[in-house]
């Protein structure tokens, strides 16, 4: 019957109170496994329309406990004109008053708990508070030898047997039968136990053998089955909430009841799901409870009962468990940290859940644009989790999940990662305009950091100081213009910062040339005026520049010589002054920047005054010094030769630098009392002496005796004269035993090659072709004869 005809019929009739049917078991459980459709509140409709067909007039419906009846005394054959009382019992006392009394289905006008009877048939009862009970066959023989078996009987109860003959006395031996087979002999009047009856339907008998007048003959009684009452019926497997949600939990009941006179006996129960047990093996409790039932558990469910005794077991009718799954919803992704926004290296922790959804879930991640999925994973939960370690770059993008419980996928809303790279390491470079960085010059400093998210801010230092910054709002690189100035050699660095961590490129140094400034060109000794055979120190200095700087001399636009300041200052030329030094003269400085040239210092040398003498004394001196001379000159020249062949006499002369050595005096020894003075020491300041001076060139020409393969010296004859005519050959002053004439020798230096750069066009002076320099050179003093 359709749930629809099912519901017309019962809106179209009068439905009163559920009736009683006799004889008929209907169980709610049983309705609700054969009408699976039907909801709680139907089946019990569907169950009193059922009585009112099939059992109307009845008042109580069968789901109340049974009623049963204990017989008085509890055999169930008797001989005929016996009386066997019956007791009509449920589960709570021997009932006293308004009990039913059936006979073969008919129902008796008695009403007290007790009825005595006489006839053969089946007996039932029920009380107020019970259900109709099992019937009860007793039997009435007028056989002469009958068996008896007790009664009730339970399934697991020993039953008694009893052989009984009309006549007691007369038997001395009984035989027992089982289905035809003898399985037990007496020879009193006691009965024999069977254990554990069961609802075989086997056929027992008895035999005897009986003595009489005419002899022994052979007594069997009537074939007796024995009325095995049920302990308990098979048992019913009920499942709360019958249609389970995937992932909520079960109770499973295993149903089943025992007789009133039976409710000491002890069960056990157990569930299966298929041929597996489920939990622990066998239970005293008919409940099982199940945590959580999922989709996969979608099947058969059976139970069984049994005694302590195992003699009785019992086993359920299987039971469909059906459990529903909710399909999921609400797919929602979580990122960590927060924000999605990510350091490289940190960990990205990607959270799928599910607000709705039962059963086993696949969670997937995925990011757009790329077809391969990130990860997967399936559990019964209703959030997963997915981390990736150390994230890079390249994990930038947006993010996205997945959850499926089999009904299909359903995608969380996008979600954008972002990673931000700290800076690298950043690299410094100086670009000038030239190789050498200037003083005035304009140089970039150019900061750059290969890796790094933008913005990057760039601090710019020189030493510890800061220069300045710049932004890099794309990234990459940044610049700063440096005007340089004499402070501005050193150590330079930058530094790149996004906020992630400042990183420092190494230290680049950079030196600044300053070039040289004008330089002073100074006399020492200063403010005399400087006298022929004097020494006189040149000396020029430039205030700014950076070393080395190579100075240079000039007399007359012609170089006299160069000397070169490694650590800067200023450098001296020490210059022997001869018969006509007047003149210009200058310096000039250069660092390799440009030469620069001093003002130019003019110097007039004066030559000591000559005493008025007659021109007889000075023939008679010019003739005596000429003597002197030639002699002098021979023992000059071969004592240069000897010097030169030997190395006594160096070969140049000397331009130091200021704070160089003093040059040695080179010595010769002349013949006779000839001895070595220091340079002008037979000059006397405090005389008025007239100073000879006598300058030759030792040429190569035929008037002079000289090698002509010797290099040209400049020999000075000075001497003092007594302004007197009178004592001119006696004077004291003319003893020139230790006091005579001093020689001064000069070296003529040529101008080397490389001496052309440091000429370079001093104001514009050009004398590649300059002819000599003067360099001065030690004295020798010649103490000669009268």
């Amino acid at each position: 019957m359709g749930n629809r005809t099912l519901c017309e019929f019962m809106n179209s009739c009068e439905c009163h109170p559920p009736v009683l049917l006799r004889g008929w078991k209907i169980r709610w459980i049983f309705m609700r496994q054969t009408f699976p459709a039907l909801s709680k509140g139907q089946v019990p409709m569907l169950l009193w329309l059922l009585l009112l067909i099939l059992a109307p007039g009845r008042e109580q419906s069968e789901l109340a406990p049974k009623a049963f009846i204990r017989l008085t005394p509890p055999w169930s054959t008797n001989f005929k004109g016996k009386t066997v009382t019956l007791t009509c019992e449920d589960s709570h006392s021997p009932a006293q008053g308004g009990i039913s009394w059936y006979y073969d289905d008919i129902l008796l006008k008695k009403k007290s708990g007790k009825l005595q009877i006489r006839n053969s048939g089946y007996y039932k009862c029920k009380t107020p508070g019970s259900s109709l009970s099992d019937p009860v066959h007793v039997e009435f023989l007028s056989d002469w030898l009958i068996l008896q078996a007790s009664l009730p009987v339970f399934e697991g109860d020993d039953v008694y047997l009893r052989c009984q003959g009309w006549k007691e006395e007369d038997i001395t031996k009984k035989i027992y039968y089982k289905d035809g087979e003898k399985f037990a002999v007496t020879y009193d009047s006691g009965f024999i136990r069977l254990n554990s009856a069961s609802t075989n339907n086997s056929k027992y008998h008895c035999t005897t053998y009986v003595e009489g007048l005419f002899g022994m003959w052979k007594e069997s009684s009537k074939a007796l089955r024995i009325q095995v009452q049920e302990l308990f019926p098979p048992p019913v497997l009920t499942a709360s909430p019958s249609q389970p949600i995937e992932g909520s939990p079960v109770t499973l009941k295993c149903e089943t009841w025992l007789p009133p006179q039976k409710s000491d006996t002890q069960l056990q129960f157990c569930f299966f799901s298929g041929d597996q047990a489920l939990g622990s093996d066998w239970r005293s409790s008919s409940e099982l409870q199940i945590p959580a039932i999922w989709s996969e558990d979608s099947r058969s469910y059976w139970c069984q009962a049994k005694t302590v005794t195992h003699s009785v077991m019992k086993r359920s009718l299987k039971s469909q468990i059906h459990v529903h799954r909710v399909p999921v919803s609400d797919v929602n992704l979580e990122i960590q940290p927060p924000g999605g926004k990510l350091i490289e290296g940190d960990n990205l922790v990607l959270t799928c859940s599910v607000a709705r959804g039962t059963g086993t879930i696949t969670f997937s991640w995925h990011r757009e644009g790329t077809i391969r999925i990130l990860g997967r994973k399936t559990q019964r939960s209703l959030s997963a989790e997915f981390q990736i370690p150390t994230v890079k770059e390249s994990d930038a993008g947006r993010y996205y999940c997945a959850a499926d419980n089999i009904h299909g996928p359903i995608l969380s809303t996008l979600i954008t990662v972002t990673v931000r790279i700290p800076v690298s390491r950043p690299v410094l470079t100086i670009r000038a305009p030239r190789a050498q960085a200037v003083v005035g010059d304009v140089v970039e400093l150019r900061c750059e950091a290969w890796r790094g998210s933008p913005p990057i801010l760039y601090q710019f230092y020189h030493e510890d100081a800061t220069l300045g910054s710049s932004s890099a709002p794309s990234g990459r690189a940044a610049s700063f213009d440096l005007s340089l100035t004499a402070d501005h050699s050193g150590n330079y660095s930058c530094e790149a910062d996004n906020g992630l961590g400042a990183q420092h490129s190494d230290r680049v140094t950079l030196n600044v040339t300053v070039p040289v400034s004008r330089p002073v060109l100074t006399l020492n000794p200063a403010g005399t005026q400087p006298v022929v055979g004097d020494v006189l120190e040149l000396r020029c200095e430039a205030q700014r520049g950076s070393p080395p700087i190579l100075y240079w001399f000039y007399h007359d636009n012609v170089t006299l010589g160069k000397s070169l300041a490694p650590f800067g200052g200023g450098a001296s030329f020490n210059l022997s002054l001869m018969a006509q030094p007047s003149g210009n003269y200058s310096c000039g400085a250069d660092n390799g920047l440009g030469i620069q040239c001093s003002e130019v210092v003019m110097l007039n040398f004066t030559v000591p005054s000559r005493s008025k003498i007659t021109p007889v004394t000075v023939g008679v001196i010019l003739g005596l010094l000429s003597i002197l001379g030639l002699a002098a000159t021979a023992a000059l020249v071969c004592k240069f030769r000897t010097q030169k062949k030997s190395g006594g006499i160096s070969a140049t002369g000397t331009a130091r630098s200021f704070g160089t050595e003093t040059q040695e005096s080179t010595h010769f020894e002349p013949p006779a009392l000839m001895e070595l003075q220091p340079v002008y020491s037979n000059v006397n300041p405090g005389d008025r002496d007239l100073v000879y001076t006598l300058v030759g060139s030792i040429q190569h020409t035929k008037e002079h005796l000289v090698n002509p393969g010797d290099r040209d010296l400049v020999y000075t004859l000075v001497g003092s004269i007594q302004h007197t005519k009178e004592h001119l050959a006696n004077s004291p002053r003319l003893n020139w035993k230790h006091k005579g004439p001093t020689v001064i020798y000069s070296e003529v230096k040529k101008t080397h090659p490389d001496d052309s750069a440091g000429q370079a066009s001093c104001r514009g002076w050009a004398h590649e072709d300059a002819t000599e320099s003067y360099e001065n050179v030690p004295s020798t003093s010649l103490a000669l004869y009268h």
